[in-house]
């Protein structure tokens, strides 16, 4: 009981969330970059907007249902983010942006943007794992019963 209630206090759940969406979109625009030059491919991406509102009510509810400074986040399913196991792993169902421009060969690609996602999507990964792992250190000082 005692170690449920350290690995979800504070920003643990979130961040553990974050990373999650973040590996999973990370596939999904790898997928976009290998099939750049494929004749008909239409790239797909997960709204990282729709997941921060799906994490900002998983992140109210649990204020309201707790008062914020621990127990596990319970987010809905949405059409872009569902859960995929009881060991909160999230599935996404990524969508087709319409803001590309359709070439001849009816690809709807742009590499810039893509681009752009891959390194946003990176730095979010990166900055969540390194507080995530900061996290994990002040536990395990404080169960080693160091300063």
């Amino acid at each position: 009981m005692m170690i449920d209630e350290l690995s979800t206090a504070g920003a643990i759940p979130v961040l553990e969330m974050t990373l999650r969406f973040a590996g999973a979109r990370q596939r999904i625009i790898a997928h976009n970059i290998a099939n750049l030059d494929t004749p008909g491919f239409r790239p797909a991406d997960a709204s990282p907007q729709a997941f921060q509102k799906t994490l900002r009510e998983a992140v109210d509810e649990r204020n309201a249902r707790t008062g914020g400074e621990q127990g596990e986040l319970h987010w809905r399913d949405t059409k872009e983010i569902r859960h995929a196991g009881a060991d909160g792993r999230i599935e996404l169902v990524p969508q087709t942006p319409s803001s590309n421009i359709l070439f001849h060969d009816r690809n709807n690609r742009d590499l810039e943007r893509t681009m752009q996602d891959l390194a946003e999507n990176v730095g979010v990964y990166r900055i969540s794992a390194d507080l995530l792992r900061s996290r994990y250190e002040v536990l395990k000082s404080a169960i080693a019963e160091r300063v």
